[in-house]
């Protein structure tokens, strides 16, 4: 049967072949006789999955040894509290703001420490751009500069991490991490919720270095410790342990593709390219569709675009539905439309999409 093509932002699609092995390893896990969900996190089975988990992912991102893999839980809207409570030691903290994700960041951070504004393009572009690093202006003394890799609502991508600040550097990677190369070892901390790219809601990575740990706040609740987290190995208070489960199927699955000779995730970073190029190439080449954000920032994983006679919206969505191309209404506060493109979405799902406006633009 074929599936349709979901372009939800998150949850998102998940990999076919991940799906059809946790439904046939549902009831019997590697012949224990349990599924994943009733096992307890202590006992040797689910502590292979965990370790195995984590070895694959250190594997895929070059994780460095000094750095701690944590399993959390809270997604990154809760990391928006856990980071500054962890690494601000209530002094000052930097903050980029270039989309309504970062936006939701530092507000969240000033309940916690002192933040400002190393840039922000909230009052200028209505988040179509990233400020050039010549006008940051980040404060000698913070502890960290953070900045969202990826905005996943304004589809503004950081293709590169901005490197150039002498202060520890913090990163949301919810929409970016696993779709490309990234350099672990440029940043103090990144953390992601798991729903994009890596599996099911419930679970949040944290990446940190041990230098970071040991420094929370005394009002952090200990489950949100990472310095405790670490200690306990992920296992302070029962973790997620199914999506963690999914998470390392995913892993897994990463690893086995292929792409022009690419492997892994140097392979996933091409097809994803290959995607994105085709899409924006319809934008662009289109007299009904638009992108409102800068060409050199544009992301690989989220495309918001807009029809320039928004009274054809609802038609055009009416059209989405009849052709199997599920979830593409843009989010509620920029309208328009989104097509997210993550690792599990393949090439024809975005030529269908591509075919189809082409179609709808001829027809209107």
């Amino acid at each position: 049967m074929q599936r349709p093509y979901n372009f939800s932002a998150g949850p998102a699609a998940m990999p076919n072949e991940v799906l059809q092995q946790a439904a046939a390893e549902m009831l019997d896990w590697h012949g224990s006789g349990m599924s994943v969900m009733e096992m307890s996190h202590r006992g040797p089975q689910f502590g292979s999955i965990l370790a195995q988990a984590e070895a694959d992912l250190r594997e895929l991102l070059a994780i460095p040894a000094d750095y701690h893999v944590l399993f959390m839980q809270g997604g990154a809207l809760a990391e928006n509290a856990i980071v500054p409570l962890n690494l601000s030691r209530g002094a000052k903290a930097d903050y980029v703001v270039t989309g309504s994700w970062s936006q939701k960041s530092q507000l969240e951070a000033r309940k916690f420490c002192d933040v400002h504004l190393a840039a922000s393009t909230h009052d200028t572009t209505g988040y179509g751009l990233i400020p050039p690093l010549d006008m940051w202006n980040p404060r000698h003394d913070a502890q960290y500069l953070h900045y969202c890799a990826n905005e996943t609502i304004d589809g503004v991508e950081f293709h590169v991490a901005p490197t150039q600040f002498s202060l520890p550097l913090v990163a949301d990677m919810s929409s970016t991490i696993l779709s490309r190369p990234i350099d672990v070892a440029a940043h103090a901390c990144i953390y992601a919720g798991a729903q994009k790219n890596i599996g099911p809601a419930g679970l949040t990575l944290v990446v940190v270095h041990r230098d970071m740990l040991g420094h929370a706040l005394p009002s952090c609740p200990s489950a949100f410790d990472y310095g405790v987290v670490a200690k306990n190995g992920s296992m302070y208070n029962t973790p997620p342990t199914y999506a963690i489960y999914v998470a390392g199927l995913v892993f897994q699955w990463v690893k086995r593709q292929t792409e022009d000779a690419l492997r892994g995730i140097a392979a996933i970073a091409e097809r994803n390219r290959k995607k994105a190029d085709l899409l924006y190439a319809c934008i662009d080449a289109s007299e009904l569709f638009t992108s409102r954000v800068a060409r050199e920032c544009r992301s690989r994983m989220n495309v918001p675009f807009f029809l320039r006679d928004e009274s054809l919206n609802d038609a055009f969505l009416q059209g989405t539905q009849q052709r199997q191309l599920l979830q593409l209404k843009g989010h509620k506060s920029v309208g328009g439309m989104r097509a997210s493109i993550y690792n599990a979405m393949p090439l024809a799902g975005v030529q269908a999409l591509v075919d189809y406006m082409h179609e709808f633009e001829r027809s209107h």
